[in-house]
């Protein structure tokens, strides 16, 4: 089993929370997770909804399962029963000690219907992606942080290991395979193929159906297509929903589910006071890149040949590595895009708590970088002075550029090569 950066932070909130969900897509590791943890740091009792005799057992009587646990309890796959959570609530209104129950499920608790304020207060809520490349690799990332940290250089021990000459190459096998463990154990395409199909009918069929009885299931697949074709781009919803043939209602309500079982993203945009004529529409990603390249038919061959493909797919690749990051980096930034109606725009505005220091990552697929592809970072820099810590192009060259004070471009690889000096756990 890979390490997964997440864990010290599970348990960190089983130390002074009665109730903590881990949830996230299917087959991104949860299940592996919490039951690695129930034969170490926390031993509890495994029970899982996907067991049928379980959750015919829940669904009958939520109370009276709960009222036979004692002690600590790990449940996986709670969406599957959603009064279940109104029973935990009610045993922990009772008895608050820490670490009383371990949830995992494939969608966002906090989107059940009904349950939203439910357990506020008495949960902490916690989201595993699909593996991040320094947890292939086996070790901890510290990109976000370095952007964040007050000196920043290549050359005191942070940036570790040399980008190689098919830097490129290397990069797109990356974004191909994607991130859930499963396959990355098959090195045949067409097996990753054959698991990715087999997938997505699972989670567009039984996951969609456990969070609301909808009767456009057939339309989720072709809404799955749409959506990948848009990948790193701005979200117009009046347009895919004319294009897919559906009342923008109905889109928004698919949407949202699709959302909630983690199988696409938004980035909201930046706004500043100082920045006139901002674009205010969200940017769309989906959860994986080995799933959305799997939705466009894209191979090696064709990344090579289609410069806009391998953009498209490099930015969600970048977007979605730092989505992951996140969940374990000290500086915890907000995510946001920035453009303009004049053109210019960054990619990934981070946002430190409280809007002191701000960074930014615009994404480029060449292998080349210059002057102009830091048009938006400097209109950034300009624009908030001080609070504006760094910002960096990242790239498919191998070498290190710094451009500016505090503009650099870097490797796409220092996403898992750049660490913190303060944290080299």
């Amino acid at each position: 089993m890979l390490k997964r950066h997440i864990t010290s932070g599970l348990l960190e909130a089983l130390s002074d929370t009665p109730v903590v969900t881990l949830h996230g897509a299917r087959q991104t590791g949860k299940s592996t997770l919490v039951q690695a943890l129930a034969e170490g740091e926390y031993p509890a009792p495994y029970f899982t909804l996907d067991d049928l005799s379980v959750l015919e057992a829940v669904r009958r009587d939520p109370a009276g399962f709960v009222a036979g646990l004692s002690g600590p309890v790990i449940l996986d796959e709670v969406q599957r029963a959603p009064d279940l959570l109104l029973a935990i609530k009610s045993r922990v209104d009772r008895d608050r000690r820490p670490g009383r129950f371990l949830l995992t499920g494939s969608a966002q608790i906090l989107s059940l219907p009904r349950l939203a304020d439910v357990l506020a207060g008495r949960m902490e809520v916690l989201t595993l992606w699909p593996l991040s490349q320094g947890e292939i690799e086996g070790a901890k990332e510290g990109f976000i942080d370095a952007l964040f940290a007050e000196e920043f250089s290549v050359r005191n021990g942070r940036f570790s290991g040399k980008a190689g000459k098919m830097e490129k190459e290397a990069v797109f096998d990356r974004m191909l395979k994607g991130g859930y463990p499963e396959v990355l154990s098959r090195p045949r395409l067409e097996r990753r193929r054959a698991w990715f199909d087999s997938y997505l009918s699972l989670i567009l069929q039984r996951d969609v159906r456990d969070l609301a009885n909808i009767a456009g299931l057939a339309d989720l697949p072709r809404m799955m297509a749409a959506l990948a074709s848009r990948a790193g781009s701005l979200m117009n919803q009046s347009e895919l929903a004319r294009d897919l043939g559906l009342n923008q209602m109905t889109f928004r309500r698919y949407f949202s589910l699709l959302e909630a079982i983690f199988m696409v993203r938004v980035v909201p945009p930046w706004f500043n006071n100082r920045l006139k004529r901002l674009m205010k529409t969200p940017k769309l990603y989906l959860g994986d890149t080995g799933l959305l390249a799997h939705l466009l038919d894209l191979t090696p061959e064709r990344l090579r040949r289609d410069p806009n493909a391998s953009g498209a797919l490099l930015e969600n690749f970048v977007v979605m590595e730092i989505m992951k990051q996140r969940t374990w980096s000290r500086t915890r930034p907000e995510l946001f895009h920035f453009r303009d109606f004049s053109g210019a725009e960054v990619d990934l505005v981070l946002e430190s708590p409280g809007g002191r220091m701000i960074a930014g990552v615009e994404v480029k697929a060449g292998a080349t970088v210059g002057p102009g592809d830091f048009k938006g970072l400097k209109l950034l820099s300009a624009a908030l002075g001080p609070r504006f810590r760094r910002g960096v192009v990242l790239y498919t060259g191998p070498t290190v550029i710094p451009f500016d004070k505090n503009l650099f471009a870097l490797p796409v690889s220092a996403l898992w090569r750049l660490t913190n000096k303060y944290d080299e756990g």
